[in-house]
């Protein structure tokens, strides 16, 4: 259940003070992805299945307001994970995940995290700093490759590519900073697909991320994610194998959307 939220989305890590301020990088000029697919007020709720069991819970929102970050304007995401007191018994999961985003370059500026899962505890606070390839944690400091994501960021960031011309095996890069690594992913297009839902029929693009193999994930091929064919791109449904079985995420709720959700069907 660790990857669970770790990998899909994942925020906030209270009661740390920790500050850095970016110096000498007015000369850094932060790309400007026109994002048109998210904005402040969404929200988004999930339900995750494991097996049979109705398993967990998974709430994505951007707050309402612009936050600021080394004067810099961001949209403040938080990503949350909680089991339901029926499976307490079986694993616990209380995991936050914070990511404040560069509204021009889509990249995060700012991320917490806090988790516990069982008896497992940890936390991590990293701002990351684009113009210099630097990342200032409070665990440790590391180069970078400009425009890293973390395990929110990067989510809302595949939101806003253009998949209109994309083909059937075609590979997108995307770097992830991960629990003081950082790993050059990729994920892949399958094409679209149409699929039931709690929230009703969806026109889907259909996407598989690459996978760090580790004692939970088997194959770096055990993801596929499903995304709404419309302008928003939000993810609906998430399927992953793991050693001890299998995860399913559906979309239960959202509100706050940018634009129409035209890709629901009925």
């Amino acid at each position: 259940m660790r990857s669970l939220v770790k990998y899909l989305l994942p925020v906030l890590v209270v009661g740390l003070n920790f500050s850095f301020t970016m110096k000498d990088t007015d000369y850094f000029q932060f790309r400007d992805m026109n994002n048109t697919a998210f904005s402040y007020g969404e929200r988004l709720s999930y339900r995750v299945h494991y097996g049979w069991l109705n398993a967990a819970h998974i709430s994505m929102k951007v707050d309402d307001t612009v936050v600021m970050v080394d004067n810099r304007p961001t949209y403040h995401i938080v990503a949350y994970g909680k089991t339901h007191k029926n499976f307490d018994w079986m694993y616990t999961v209380r995991d936050r995940f914070e990511s404040f985003v560069d509204t021009g370059g889509i990249a995060p500026l700012k991320y917490f995290k806090t988790v516990r899962e069982d008896n497992y505890r940890d936390k991590d606070l990293v701002f990351y700093d684009h113009g210099h390839g630097k990342l200032r944690g409070l665990k440790k400091n590391m180069d970078m490759p400009v425009y890293v994501q973390d395990v929110v960021s990067g989510t809302y960031y595949a939101r806003t590519i253009d998949f209109s011309k994309a083909y059937i095996g075609q590979t997108f890069p995307l770097d992830i900073y991960l629990d003081q690594k950082i790993y050059n992913l990729k994920f892949k297009y399958l094409g679209k697909e149409t699929i039931k839902t709690d929230v009703g029929k969806v026109r889907c693009i259909k996407l598989r991320p690459q996978l760090v193999v580790d004692r939970v994930f088997k194959d770096e091929d055990d993801m596929t994610i499903w995304i709404s064919d419309d302008a928003n791109r939000i993810p609906v449904r998430v399927k992953t194998e793991i050693w001890v079985g299998a995860l399913k995420v559906d979309l239960t709720s959202y509100s706050g959307l940018l634009n129409p959700f035209s890709a629901k069907v009925n």
